[in-house]
């Protein structure tokens, strides 16, 4: 029988690894997974397998990026007192650095053989090209989620974070999960999958608005710092914008299948993530009046929430 003093190291122990996961980071990652899988269901197509498969190597995925950000940002001394914030596992001393790398290097494993498992069900046998292909896209994803901050010039400290972010958050999560049921791309797709790369930058901007005095004493020029926190926040208003006009293209374009007429309104029914403009222009308008940066950390939750919702909703109506 463990004694108390155990179980309390124990339970420690996990919450700190809980923490370091950033698990308010997951709906957003998950956001292009589920848009995917709506598309695929709109096209009938969908597969139980494949979605809940995606789920959970995107989930890996997410906590190994996480992880290295936390350990690449600790030995960097980018997360030091300046930062505003949850005080990261590394650089508050709660995990050590060999403790995190080892943990990297687990959700390496984890993640590859999610991933492999996950291609092997929606490509094999008959599709051993796009197994291929996509095998390396999921090398170059956990290339991505270590060289943000990990590495000797990692590119988040070169103000491409928002390229990467747009590139995986939104082109390889809704239009590459899309692809696993359809085994087929069509360019249109890329106007949804674009709306949500653009809000998962939109909510990387808001970190790199907030951090933007740390991270210019600790070198990181991310974009946000390139730009001055002003036009950030112009950049963040066009992020935030953008998604809706591209989602109506995509429906415009696709207006007799959806039998879209604006004199009934039970033809409107894809247009039902619309009811997330208001919300969405109350969260730009408090942005693009805050001055301190400090005080834009509230808002990043409810952009990433914002995220979630329009896909699910979006998805929703073109399923309806």
């Amino acid at each position: 029988m463990p004694s108390w003093k155990t179980i309390v190291f124990t339970l420690s122990l996990m919450k700190n690894w809980i923490e370091a996961a950033r698990l308010r980071t997951l709906p957003l990652s998950l956001s292009g997974i589920i848009l995917g899988g709506m598309l695929a269901k709109w096209l009938g197509v969908f597969d139980g397998v494949i979605f809940g498969l995606s789920c959970l190597t995107t989930v890996l995925f997410q906590v190994l990026s996480n992880f290295a950000n936390d350990y690449g940002d600790g030995v960097k001394g980018t997360d030091n007192e300046h930062r505003i914030g949850p005080a990261r596992a590394v650089q508050s001393g709660a995990i050590s650095q060999n403790r995190m790398l080892k943990a990297i290097i687990v959700m390496i494993i984890l993640s590859a053989a999610s991933a492999t498992v996950l291609l092997w069900y929606a490509f094999v046998p008959e599709y051993w090209v796009q197994f291929s292909v996509f095998i390396g896209l999921g090398i170059a994803c956990i290339a991505a989620a270590m060289l943000y901050t990990m590495g000797s010039k990692p590119y988040g400290y070169m103000g491409l974070g928002d390229i990467f972010v747009f590139i995986f958050f939104g082109w390889v999560s809704t239009a590459g999960s899309e692809f696993l049921y359809t085994k087929n791309f069509t360019w249109d797709t890329l106007l949804p999958a674009s709306a949500m790369g653009l809000f998962s930058v939109a909510v990387l901007n808001l970190n790199n608005m907030r951090d933007i005095d740390s991270d210019r004493i600790s070198g990181k020029k991310t974009l946000a710092l390139r730009m001055g926190f002003q036009n950030a926040k112009f950049y963040q208003m066009l992020m935030m914008n953008l998604p809706f006009i591209l989602c109506l293209i995509f429906l415009l374009l696709h207006q007799e299948k959806f039998g879209i007429s604006f004199e009934s309104l039970s033809s409107l029914k894809p247009f039902l993530f619309f009811v997330l403009f208001i919300p969405a222009t109350i969260l730009r308008r408090k942005i693009l009046y805050t001055q301190n940066p400090a005080q834009l950390d509230p808002y990043m939750k409810p952009v990433a929430l914002l995220a979630l919702l329009f896909a699910v909703l979006f998805g929703m109506g073109l399923s309806l």
